[in-house]
């Protein structure tokens, strides 16, 4: 009677815990498609943007901003360090309709160097340094089907997640407005 008894509490006990495992599983496997589907990017103030993978594009999470300009570019890049004047620009006259966020290719840069970035070339809007970048930047060239060495800058506009239009290399501030407008329906 007594190995029956601890028998059965044997077999209740792992039972309970295939369960909890199981539960642990599921609840693991969600997490991982949840960051699969999300990136997250620090700016150089330590606040956080959460990009949500939509519609084959990214889309800016917790925003109200239709457009989302991702900027990725190196502080040495003389076309890079030109075009940042322009979307602060950019960034200035249509305030909450779009966001523009920079997006570092150097792995390991100093915040101080790209706060230094920001204000010598006029850089006022984000600026993101995080283990991420790498990733974003990885995606990106991916689903534009540019290989691993395109050219930078590197602009890509997406609406609610779809991808407006991307330019390689320096652009007219003009030709940026353009393709806002278009995609604002102005």
């Amino acid at each position: 009677m007594l190995k029956i008894t601890l028998l059965s509490s044997l077999l209740a006990f792992s039972l309970l815990f295939q369960a909890c495992s199981s539960d642990e599983d599921k609840a693991a496997e969600a997490n991982a498609l949840l960051a699969k589907n999300e990136i997250v990017l620090t700016a150089t103030d330590n606040s956080q943007y959460v990009l949500k993978k939509v519609n084959e594009g990214f889309k800016l999470d917790n925003s109200d901003a239709k457009i989302l300009i991702l900027d990725i570019f190196a502080t040495w890049c003389p076309p890079c360090q030109a075009e940042a004047s322009h979307l602060t620009s950019l960034q200035k006259k249509y305030k909450n309709k779009i966001k523009i966020i920079g997006v570092t290719i150097e792995d390991n840069i100093q915040n101080t160097k790209l706060e230094s970035f920001k204000r010598d070339y006029d850089a006022n809007y984000t600026l993101v340094n995080a283990p991420e970048n790498r990733r974003l930047v990885d995606e990106i060239a991916e689903k534009l089907q540019l290989g691993s060495n395109f050219g930078i800058p590197l602009l890509v506009i997406y609406k609610d997640g779809k991808l407006v239009h991307y330019y390689q290399g320096a652009v007219e501030e003009e030709f940026i407005e353009s393709d806002i407008k278009r995609a604002l329906e102005i």
